[in-house]
């Protein structure tokens, strides 16, 4: 796990860290969430996941837990987590990912979750759950568009 500082947001699930020394060509990382998949640009919910990813994560430092990376990875699959707004003082225990589950502005990819533990991907897949009962975010919709 390293400690990154978020600089920009691209998508719901994807940003630009970066991770140490800024004059590092390696410093730099794009960065998907793990375990989620939210609207592309384009498709309903994109920017709401987009801005509600900006205004968690933008400009915070942030502990970013990555998998492996290949020779040609352009990036990595990560799990992001910064400091609640409402404990700006406190550790970093606001995981990016599973709160876009939350409001429904994501679905629970499990393929991309190898490295959650069981409880936690129990967490994402009962997020999930609790965002389609309560028709929250992008499943507001009857048929919500895959991302």
């Amino acid at each position: 796990m390293q400690t990154c500082f978020v600089v920009s947001i691209h998508s719901g699930d994807t940003v630009t860290a970066r991770c140490g020394d800024a004059a590092s060509a390696n410093a730099w990382r794009l960065v998907r969430l793990q375990g989620i998949v939210a609207p592309k640009p384009g498709q309903p919910f994109a920017e709401q996941a987009r801005q509600k990813m900006h205004d968690m994560v933008r400009l915070k430092p942030a502990d970013v837990d990555c998998d492996d990376p290949t020779s040609h990875a352009r990036e990595r699959i990560c799990r992001v987590m910064v400091t609640p707004d409402s404990a700006p003082n406190g550790p970093r225990t606001l995981d990016a990912g599973l709160a876009l589950l939350t409001v429904g502005l994501a679905r629970w990819q499990p393929a991309q979750a190898q490295r959650l533990s069981p409880q936690e991907r129990g967490q994402y897949e009962f997020a999930e759950e609790e965002a389609r009962a309560k028709r929250a975010g992008l499943w507001k919709d009857s048929r919500p568009m895959r991302p």
